[in-house]
C-alpha cells in the first residue's frame, strides 16, 4: 500500500445548487466549503484532485415530465447550458481530471464516468498510485453514496467527508448513509440535510 489519498469531488454542478432544476438545499453552501477546505493548511495532503460531473446528452428515462425523484428526474446538466457547469464558489485550480456520467444513460456513480482522455476513474485514480479516497460534494443520498460505494468495490479505502456533502432529505440520507456503513466506507462528520416542512398554520416558536 503506497497510502496515496486522492479527494474525489462529486457533482458540485449549477443544477444541484440553489436556482438550479434539481437543487439541493445547501448545495451553494457545500461548493464553498469545499474551497476553503482546499485551502486549509489542516487539511490531508492529497496525492490527486478529481471531480465527477453529469453531463446529460439524452439519458432515456432518466428525465421525466413527472418525475417519482427515485428512478426519473427533472431534466438537469443537460451538456451545453449553465446547469452543467461547476458552481462558481468551487474553486477548480487544484482539480487533475473531470470525469463525465451520464450522457446517454442514467449514472449515479463517478466510477461510471470517463475522462477527455477516455480514462475510467477508477483506472486514472490506479495509474496514479492512488489506494484510499474522500468524497465529498452533492447529493450525499444519491451520487456521493454511489461513488463512495463504488469505490469500496474498486479497492478504495474510503471516506465520506460529510461536512463537505449536502443531503436531498433525512430519510434518504439515513438509508444512504447505513449503505455506506454496510460495505465498509468511513463516515467522518455530519451530513447537512433540509430541516423537515413544518403544517401551515404552525407557530414556529422561538425566534
Amino acid at each position: 500500500m503506497s497510502g496515496k489519498r486522492a479527494l474525489v469531488i462529486v457533482d458540485v454542478q449549477n443544477d444541484f445548487c440553489e436556482g438550479g432544476s434539481l437543487a439541493v438545499a445547501g448545495g451553494a453552501a457545500v461548493a464553498s466549503a469545499i474551497t476553503e477546505y482546499l485551502a486549509s493548511p489542516h487539511r490531508p495532503r492529497y496525492a490527486a484532485v478529481v471531480a465527477t460531473a453529469d453531463r446529460h446528452v439524452d439519458p432515456g428515462t432518466h428525465f421525466s415530465e413527472s418525475p417519482d425523484f427515485v428512478d426519473s428526474w427533472p431534466p438537469h446538466c443537460v451538456v451545453g447550458t449553465p446547469g452543467t457547469e461547476f458552481h462558481p464558489d468551487l474553486d477548480l485550480s487544484s482539480v487533475q481530471a473531470v470525469f463525465g456520467k451520464g450522457a446517454f444513460a442514467a449514472a449515479y456513480s463517478g466510477f461510471e464516468g470517463s475522462s477527455e482522455d477516455g480514462d475510467t476513474l477508477s483506472d486514472w485514480l490506479q495509474d496514479h498510485g492512488i489506494d484510499a479516497v474522500d468524497v465529498v460534494g452533492i447529493a450525499t443520498d444519491h451520487c456521493v453514496r454511489a461513488t463512495a460505494m463504488d469505490a469500496v468495490r474498486e479497492g478504495f479505502d474510503t471516506r465520506v467527508l460529510l461536512d463537505y456533502t449536502a443531503a436531498v432529505s433525512p430519510e434518504t440520507v439515513r438509508t444512504a448513509l447505513g449503505a455506506m456503513q454496510d460495505v465498509g466506507v468511513t463516515l467522518v462528520g455530519s451530513s447537512a440535510v433540509p430541516m423537515p416542512r413544518r403544517p401551515a398554520g404552525r407557530p414556529r416558536g422561538g425566534r
